[in-house]
């Protein structure tokens, strides 16, 4: 492994630990994203849709330009309300 992917891996982790921090000092953030993500994840560009609403909504702000951490992020939300569709 590179130097640079270690770097970049550890960004990555670096980032989620903010996004994280943020949510646990906002407990309504969560359900905001939730719901957010529930909207959108049906319909084409969904990431981009769910950021948009994301960024403009709550204090979450994801760039146009989505690094790894907005990927990932990204992903885990649209898994969780798949998860929660699954269980009805």
């Amino acid at each position: 492994m590179s130097i640079s992917e270690i770097k970049n891996k550890e960004r990555v982790i670096n980032e989620l630990m903010r996004f994280i921090r943020k949510v646990l000092a906002d407990p309504k953030l969560c359900e905001q994203a939730l719901m957010i993500a529930r909207k959108h994840i049906d319909k084409k560009d969904a990431d981009t849709l769910i950021a948009d609403e994301l960024s403009s909504t709550t204090s979450v702000k994801i760039p146009i330009e989505f690094s790894d951490a907005d990927r990932l992020f990204l992903h885990v939300l649209k898994e969780a309300v798949r998860d929660e569709q699954a269980l009805y």
